[in-house]
């Protein structure tokens, strides 16, 4: 039995030899990741720079922007450099650093998703306790807790993860996972297996529900509003999964476009337009 400090490096197999279309591959990927670093820096650039967007739904998607660069920057480099090599291998302490990234980019979207649909809930079904209930401590305090919870809850994973006693160095996938890691172990994993099924359900299963709860609260006051009773019992049921399911994973990709405040705020700032701000409650 070997100590994992003692392995080197970890072979990644889920690749496989594509000849001269490894260029075109690195080139789509390449493009993919700039696309998301520009849209994502020009949209946390926006929100700084205008002080009328400096309210909670806004400063929450700057939180989630940023997590998306991070996400990015612990995975797209990696794929970039795998595509082009001859030899699909990885040092441990890059493999260890990797679990990390993505393991805590994955933790605080959810989390951060979970934040925006509790403030959509206090802004819809309270909306006149909104400006007392979500105070600027209170903002900042979530952020804090968003990113603060998943990377003290990630160190702890990647920590019971380093010491593992190895019996092989060879991972099937295309970039490094903690469940691969502990699958190579010869020692005692009952640790990690416990404390990777709470983390699951504290950083992923906890804060679905919340979205799932805040967007039916929400749903409930739309079915008053527009009677929604009256429509169809099927279309009810796709309207009510689309509220529940579809909104919150849809919604952080689509802000920048269909929000009129950012919108306008990209137009002033990449064109140069005098037009006044556009407020946030016009969104």
């Amino acid at each position: 039995m070997t100590n994992s400090s003692q392995v080197l490096h970890f072979t990644l197999t889920a690749y496989f030899d594509i000849g001269s279309l490894k260029y075109l591959y690195f080139m789509m990927v390449m493009c993919f990741y700039v696309l998301i670093i520009g849209s994502n820096v020009l949209l946390i650039v926006v929100i700084c720079v205008n002080r009328s967007l400096h309210e909670p739904m806004f400063l929450f998607l700057c939180s989630l922007f940023v997590n998306e660069l991070f996400g990015s920057l612990g995975l797209f480099p990696f794929l970039l450099v795998q595509i082009l090599s001859d030899v699909h291998s990885v040092s441990a302490p890059l493999c260890f650093l990797q679990i990390f990234c993505v393991y805590s980019y994955a933790a605080v979207e959810v989390l951060n998703l979970a934040v925006m649909s509790y403030d959509r809930y206090v802004a819809i079904c309270f909306p006149l306790q909104y400006h007392s209930t979500m105070t600027d401590r209170k903002v900042a305090l979530l952020i804090a807790l968003t990113w603060a919870l998943p990377v003290l809850a990630t160190v702890v994973l990647v920590s019971l993860s380093a010491p593992l006693r190895l019996c092989g160095n060879v991972i099937d996938k295309v970039f490094c996972g903690n469940f691969s890691i502990v699958k190579l172990s010869c020692s005692n994993t009952s640790v990690n297996n416990v404390y990777g099924l709470v983390l699951t359900v504290v950083s992923i299963v906890a804060p679905l529900v919340l979205i799932l709860y805040t967007y039916g609260k929400i749903l409930e006051i739309l079915q008053s509003r527009f009677e929604l009773s009256r429509v169809p019992p099927l279309l009810a049921i796709v309207l009510s999964l689309y509220f529940l399911t579809c909104q919150p994973l849809f919604n952080p990709a689509l802000y920048g476009l269909k929000m009129a405040a950012i919108r306008d705020a990209c137009k002033r700032l990449l064109c140069g337009e005098n037009s006044a701000p556009a407020a946030a409650s016009h969104a």
